[in-house]
């Protein structure tokens, strides 16, 4: 298994797709060969200097103390990293938005974690997409934005139950009507409540959740708080002296209203009379 690169930068940058292909080499993909480093820094795009958001060595040290703590089971990472990824990487939703900053991410400061995490047992071979692909496939935007949508206002603790299940970030993620915070939340609540537990059943829940959405207007069934940029633009200027993110406890996230309580039994009420006639694959049916 690779290690870290002989030269990582002290600061994130952004690494546009058609360079990050240059360093996607097959040694990497199978983990035996690692860059040097010097290279790739010939050819990013630095980020503001005065900005103690880009600094390398906070995201460094998570992916090393996730490396350790699950070595016996790497995709139990992922309920732990995401929330503390998205408290120390303190971006806005366009910034989150560039994939050039998650190439460099991958490629420039953590390419090993990358291989540790994602490397198939099947082919011996990590996909490139996990370094630099779609928001639901790279190994780190897939995390940031997973604990952007689950996260509860400040509180991380229903992204742990939302990482914590694979198939829910493979299956929703990428699905438009996660970003309605009462649906997220419901859907974190299904699964707490064991009511929705595998991959066929969140497939057809998902079905089902989307065909409805077609006739039904969510924020009417289930309306939100709404949500105050003054508070992120807060929690954003904080990291200039911000602590390193707990390891034993959650962080906190931007300072939002959570989801009204009421709107997210509506929903979870509601999803649940829907999966009742969802179309699960294998699932028995009376006749």
């Amino acid at each position: 298994m690779i290690t870290q690169p002989h030269h990582v930068p002290e600061r994130l940058a952004l690494l546009s797709g058609s360079a990050a292909d240059t360093f996607l080499t097959e040694g990497l993909l199978r983990g035996e060969e690692v860059h040097s480093g010097i290279d790739m820094a010939k050819v990013v795009e630095p980020l503001p200097e005065d900005d103690a958001r880009w600094s390398t060595e906070p995201i460094r040290s998570l992916v090393d103390d996730a490396m350790f703590a699950f070595d016996t089971e790497h995709t139990g990472a992922d309920a732990w990293l995401a929330p503390r990824i998205h408290a120390t990487l303190r971006l806005t939703r366009r910034e989150a938005a560039d994939r050039r900053l998650w190439n460099h991410l991958a490629l420039a400061v953590a390419p090993d974690y990358v291989v540790w995490r994602h490397l198939s047992e099947a082919s011996r071979r990590v996909a490139p997409e996990r370094f630099h692909g779609p928001t639901d496939r790279q190994c780190f935007s897939r995390l940031w934005w997973a604990a952007e949508l689950f996260r509860n206002g400040p509180d991380y603790g229903p992204v742990e139950v939302a990482c914590g299940n694979q198939d829910l970030i493979h299956t929703v993620l990428r699905k438009d009507l996660i970003d309605h915070r009462p649906t997220a939340q419901a859907l974190v609540r299904l699964l707490k409540d064991g009511k929705v537990t595998t991959g066929r059943e969140l497939n057809g829940l998902s079905v089902a959740i989307n065909a409805a959405g077609a006739t039904v207007v969510y924020d009417a069934l289930a309306p939100d708080e709404p949500r105050d940029a003054a508070d992120l633009r807060d929690w954003i200027e904080e990291a200039q002296t911000a602590p390193p993110v707990a390891r034993h406890v959650l962080p906190q996230g931007p300072d939002e209203e959570p989801v009204p309580d009421e709107s997210v039994s509506v929903l979870t009420d509601y999803f649940t009379e829907l999966f009742e006639t969802a179309p699960v694959r294998g699932r028995r049916t009376e006749d």
